[in-house]
């Protein structure tokens, strides 16, 4: 079963935010990170995505983390991190931040054809 567009959108833009929160930190792409929080997403919002799908969106979570965010001027520091989840580490939707980067995951979406 696939998600729907919009929670397919959701699931990306959150390990996205992961693997740049992450960088912003340690200065480190940490693929074991986004596996994680690929897992993490999807068990708290009770759905399922086959392994395959999973290892696409990862691929190209760190893609838009690495290199999209900066072209649409999304250079994420340290002190942004907190900003970008709420207390039980979901994504802060108040954050503009976060409302810029699931736009971007929209749009990947899209030109992906996995929505």
């Amino acid at each position: 079963m696939s998600l729907l567009p919009e929670a397919h959108a959701e699931l990306l833009c959150f390990v996205v935010a992961t693997a740049a929160a992450t960088y912003a930190l340690a200065s480190d792409w940490r693929v074991d990170h986004v596996v994680i929080a690929c897992r993490s997403w999807l068990s708290v919002n009770r759905l399922n995505l086959p392994w395959l799908e999973r290892v696409r969106l990862g691929q190209l979570a760190l893609q838009i983390a690495q290199r999209d965010l900066l072209t649409v001027g999304i250079a994420l520091k340290r002190a942004d991190v907190q900003g970008l989840f709420t207390g039980d580490m979901r994504l802060n939707p108040a954050s503009t931040v976060v409302q810029r980067m699931l736009q971007v995951c929209r749009h990947a979406l899209e030109d992906h054809r996995f929505a």
